[in-house]
C-alpha cells in the first residue's frame, strides 16, 4: 500500500498507471524533415521510463505535414511512421510504463516552408508568421479525417491512450477561442464543433477500454478570450467522449501576460474537475514533490504532469519518492545507487 497519493496506481477505463506521475509532451525539434522518430527520441523517452514515471505522453505529433510546428517535428501522417513508434512503445512497456501519442495540428502556428498554412480565420499569430488560409468546410473534413488516420496509426503502433492537442494556440484551440475563430458558419457559431468531430471519429476507432485525453488551454490571459468557466461551457456537450482533461494555459495570442509561479495552473485544473466532473491532469511548475503530493491529496487534480523538470532530472520519481518517504521499485541495474 502506497503511503502517498503520488505513487498510488491510477486506473482510467482499462489502463492502469503504476503511479500518478506523467511526462508532459515537450517538442524536441529533433526529427528529420520526414517527421520520423530518431535515435534521440528513443533515448529521450526511454530514459524517463527507466526513471519510473507512470505515463509518457509524446511530444506534439502532426497529423499532416502542413500541421507541424516546425519541419523538425514528429509526424504520424503516413503508415511508414507506425513502426518507429511501435519500437519505442515496446521499449517503454518493458519498464512498466504506459505511453500515449499526442496527436496535433499547428494550424496558423506552423512554420513549414512550401506548405499552405491554414486556420479557422485568416489571422496571423504575429508579424513573423504567415497569414493562414481560412479552411473551407471540405478542408475541415479532411483535417478530421487526418486526425482519424493518425488515431488508427497510433493504435496500430500499440499506444495505451490517445491525447488530442487542443491547447497552446494550435489548430483545435484556434477553433475553440473567440480570439482566433471569427467564422460565421457552424464552426464559428459552435466553436467546439471541430473538437467534437475529432472526438467522435476517435471514439469510433479506439478499443473500448482505451482512454482519450484532451489537452486544453483553460486560460487565455486576454479578457476577450476563453477562461476556465467558458472552456467548461464549451466542453460540456462533448465530455462524454473525454476520459481526462490535461489542463494547461496560454499560447493562443502573442501578447498575453502570464505570471508564472509553482502550481500556477492548478486552480484551472481544479475548476474543470469540479465543473465537468472529469478526471484532470495538472501541469505547470510542479517539480516540488511536496506540492505535487498536496495537489493530489487535496483532490485538486488526479494526476501530475512534469515537463521541464523531467528534462533537468529524468529520475525525478526516484528522488521524489525518497523525499516523501515512499519506497518504490528501482530498476534492477540501478539498485546499487538506491539510498
Amino acid at each position: 500500500m502506497s503511503r502517498t497519493c503520488l505513487f498510488e496506481p491510477y486506473t482510467l477505463k482499462g489502463v492502469t498507471f503504476k503511479n500518478r506521475v506523467a511526462m508532459a509532451p515537450m517538442c524536441q525539434y529533433s526529427a528529420d524533415t520526414d517527421g520520423l522518430l530518431q535515435d534521440w527520441h528513443q533515448v529521450h523517452y526511454l530514459t524517463r521510463a527507466v526513471g519510473q514515471v507512470g505515463m509518457i505522453i509524446t511530444e506534439a505529433t502532426a497529423v499532416e505535414s502542413r500541421g507541424r510546428i516546425s519541419i523538425h517535428d514528429l509526424g504520424i501522417w503516413d503508415d511508414q511512421m507506425i513502426e518507429p513508434f511501435a519500437h519505442l512503445i515496446r521499449q517503454v512497456h518493458a519498464h512498466d510504463c504506459r505511453i500515449g501519442i499526442q496527436i496535433a495540428h499547428a494550424g496558423r502556428k506552423a512554420v513549414v516552408p512550401d506548405e499552405t498554412i491554414v486556420a479557422p480565420s485568416p489571422i496571423a499569430f504575429n508579424k513573423d508568421y504567415a497569414v493562414p488560409v481560412e479552411l473551407s468546410n471540405l478542408d475541415i473534413q479532411q483535417v478530421v479525417s487526418a486526425f482519424g488516420n493518425a488515431v488508427r496509426r497510433a493504435i496500430d503502433a500499440g499506444v495505451d491512450f490517445i491525447e488530442i492537442h487542443a491547447a497552446h494556440g494550435y489548430l483545435i484551440n484556434q477553433f475553440l477561442s473567440p480570439l482566433t475563430n471569427k467564422r460565421t458558419d457552424a464552426y464559428g457559431k459552435n466553436r467546439v464543433l471541430l473538437l467534437k468531430e475529432i472526438l467522435e471519429v476517435t471514439h469510433d476507432l479506439i478499443p473500448a477500454q482505451m482512454p482519450v485525453f484532451v489537452r486544453v488551454s483553460a486560460e487565455e490571459y486576454i479578457k476577450e478570450g476563453n477562461h476556465p468557466e467558458e472552456l467548461c461551457h464549451l466542453l460540456e456537450p462533448v465530455k462524454h467522449l473525454i476520459d481526462l482533461v490535461h489542463v494547461s494555459s496560454g499560447g493562443v495570442v502573442d501578447n498575453a501576460i502570464i505570471r508564472f509561479f509553482p502550481g500556477y495552473q492548478v486552480t484551472f485544473a481544479e475548476t474543470i474537475k469540479q465543473q465537468l466532473q472529469l478526471p484532470v491532469m495538472a501541469v505547470g511548475i510542479l517539480g516540488s514533490p511536496e506540492l505535487a503530493e498536496s495537489t493530489l491529496q487535496n483532490q485538486r487534480a488526479d494526476l501530475i504532469a512534469l515537463g521541464r523538470e523531467l528534462l533537468r532530472n529524468p529520475y525525478w520519481p526516484l528522488n521524489a519518492a525518497r523525499a516523501l518517504g515512499e519506497d518504490i521499485l528501482w530498476p534492477k541495474a540501478y539498485l546499487r545507487a538506491k539510498l
